[in-house]
């Protein structure tokens, strides 16, 4: 009798502590939590030696990622302001290298990018940056524009792959640069593509067009399933949460960060703020926190400006993530706090890891 009476009060309270833990209320973030929860910025472009923009982000309890990119400013001084904050502050920032493409139409392109990867890690990068001139401006011996799907980069990416060195792809651009002015959906758009013609594909019809850009990225997903890829600015998907779902669904080792493309996502929960809102938890795990903010050495624009800017920008945006506050007319998501700390710092968590693993 005893046992029996034993058994049933253990099944009893294990039953309590299913029910309690089961109705425990979720936990939500309010304004006054910014500045406590750790945070990383997962996009963020450091162009200055002033670590001063460094230590104001963590008295926001910001972390910074910066990936290098192939672009206006030179791969070799991005570098050295990378390799500078990343030693002085541990730990707190870290950055993604690249590689350039100068040298594609010559013998030897995969092997010599294979070796810059090499030495890009064993400078402390935690992954490599892929950027849009790949697909936009590279073209091959006979003047065809170059995709990223394009055999010359096969084993690049096996390399990659094999290596488990996280990948960031900024691969096409928002649906908008193939649409007139008229049409696009983001007037910050309008604006870049007025102050950079050369990347607006709206007035080059020669480049190859936004369908082929896409594919040619789910081309590489497909090839290689255990590629640690992120794709930056929402995977050029940012029109679209229904046609970014496809993606993630689809290819295992693909993420996406959120960097410049939060008033995207914003217009989409205006319309349907539950799709945006199921779509942010759904994929909880997949997503991270990014802006694609920048500091430089700017004549004119002051430590305290620049300060002030990033403030703003990062406290608007938590408050759409985080709470339900409405800030230009659009309602916040409030999405759980476990929710909200994967987004913004978990899933980035790894970046801030020095790779032990000795590359092949």
């Amino acid at each position: 009798m005893k046992k029996r009476n034993l058994s049933a009060m253990i099944f009893r309270m294990t039953f309590m502590v299913m029910f309690i833990s089961c109705s425990a209320p979720v936990k939500y973030y309010s304004a006054a939590d910014f500045g406590n929860v750790p945070k990383t910025d997962a996009h963020f472009h450091y162009l200055t030696m002033d670590g001063r923009y460094m230590e104001f982000a963590s008295s926001l309890k910001f972390s910074l990622l910066t990936p290098i990119w192939d672009g206006e400013v030179p791969i070799s001084d991005q570098m050295k302001v990378c390799v500078s904050i990343h030693d002085s502050f541990p730990g707190r920032y870290a950055f993604f290298g690249t590689f350039p493409v100068d040298s594609f139409n010559y013998p030897g392109f995969a092997g010599k990018t294979i070796d810059r990867i090499r030495k890009n890690i064993a400078a402390g990068a935690s992954g490599i940056k892929i950027w849009k001139n790949i697909g936009m401006e590279l073209k091959d011996k006979n003047g065809k524009y170059v995709l990223i799907d394009d055999p010359a980069f096969e084993p690049v990416f096996n390399y990659l792959e094999e290596n488990r060195i996280p990948v960031i792809g900024h691969l096409g651009e928002p649906k908008d640069c193939w649409l007139p002015e008229d049409r696009m959906s983001d007037p910050s758009d309008v604006t870049y593509y007025r102050n950079n013609p050369k990347y607006y594909m709206y007035m080059h019809p020669e480049v190859p067009s936004y369908d082929q850009q896409i594919q040619a990225r789910d081309n590489i997903l497909r090839k290689h399933p255990h590629l640690d890829f992120t794709g930056a600015h929402l995977g050029s998907l940012e029109w679209s949460v229904d046609e970014l779902s496809k993606r993630l669904d689809a290819y295992p080792g693909f993420r996406v960060d959120l960097a410049a493309r939060m008033f995207h996502l914003q217009r989409q929960s205006s319309i349907d703020y539950n799709k945006i809102r199921n779509f942010m938890i759904k994929y909880q795990d997949r997503i991270l926190y990014g802006t694609d903010g920048e500091v430089h050495d700017i004549e004119g624009l002051t430590f305290e400006r620049s300060c002030d800017n990033l403030r703003r920008g990062w406290f608007g945006q938590w408050l759409y993530l985080a709470t339900d506050s409405v800030v230009n007319n659009v309602k916040g998501l409030k999405l759980p706090a476990s929710v909200v700390d994967k987004i913004y710092f978990k899933n980035a968590e790894r970046y801030f890891t020095i790779r032990k693993d000795q590359l092949k």
